[in-house]
């Protein structure tokens, strides 16, 4: 059965679309830890990053690398923090998210923002692709 992740590439359920390659796809976290909290993850559905080949994930760390300096470029913030935890979705993703205490890189808070404020910014991270 096809992960969430899965279904959200393939366009069966909606997201926040911020980049997408052939190999790679990015979108805004639907729970984000701070605004701008965004998912790169491969195509190719698998279940643990160091289960992906050495050509699969260089391409995601190039992938998110690229994603996280358009969203600092969008997300005031003073930094850009990188995790790949998450046991909840078979699937591996990398988070981003705009730093500006670490509380926002500890899971248990989070920001609310309207689908209107999500689509907004989906939109200026992309156009900083």
């Amino acid at each position: 059965m096809a992960s969430i992740f899965t279904k959200i590439i393939n366009g069966e359920i909606p997201s926040y679309k911020v980049a997408e390659t052939k190999d790679f796809f990015a979108f805004l976290d639907i729970n984000p830890n701070s605004k701008g909290h965004t998912l790169c993850i491969p195509k190719k559905e698998v279940d643990k990053i160091f289960d992906l080949d050495e050509e699969t994930y260089m391409g995601l760390m190039q992938f998110s690398r690229k994603v996280a300096l358009a969203v600092r470029k969008t997300v005031d913030c003073k930094r850009v923090g990188m995790s790949v935890i998450g046991l909840e979705v078979p699937h591996v993703h990398v988070h981003l998210i705009p730093l500006h205490t670490m509380e926002d890189a500890r899971f248990q808070q989070k920001t609310k923002l309207s689908g209107d404020e999500m689509e907004k910014l989906a939109k200026e991270i992309a156009a900083n692709f």
